[in-house]
């Protein structure tokens, strides 16, 4: 088992830098605590749902330097990281990991905006008279 460990996760635009190290459970987020920098509880169990899964919730300190995106792909992105890097801690978690499909990486991106239309599928109203 490593003592300190470097992943990336990536959601959307976001992308997240996790620094996980042995320690008391201590989440930081661009210098802030999960539940400040995340006020939502949706957002708060996306980013622990990997050390929740793998029951490591108060083994780890993990620090993120999370840039772009919005804070759903932020946190996303930030649970995708801490699910790689607690794989590279222990090889045994990837098993749960993969089976709660926290080791994906979501392909899905913001389709771009068309010519002749508003947004990337609305179109101008339409008048037949």
């Amino acid at each position: 088992m490593e003592n300190k460990v470097n992943t990336t996760g990536r959601r959307k635009e976001a992308v997240a830098k996790v620094f996980l190290s042995l320690g008391t459970g201590n989440i930081v987020i661009n210098g802030k605590r999960l539940d400040e920098y995340f006020p939502l509880l949706n957002l708060q169990a996306r980013v622990l749902a990997p050390l929740e899964v793998t029951e490591n919730l108060k083994l780890y300190d993990v620090k993120i330097k999370v840039l772009g995106g919005g804070i759903s792909g932020q946190a996303g992105a930030a649970a995708l990281g801490i699910a790689r890097a607690l794989v590279e801690t222990d090889e045994k978690f990837r098993a749960t990991l993969k089976k709660k499909g926290l080791l994906k990486r979501d392909p899905r991106m913001v389709e771009r905006k068309k010519y002749g239309r508003r947004k990337a599928r609305k179109s101008p109203q339409y008048s037949k008279r």
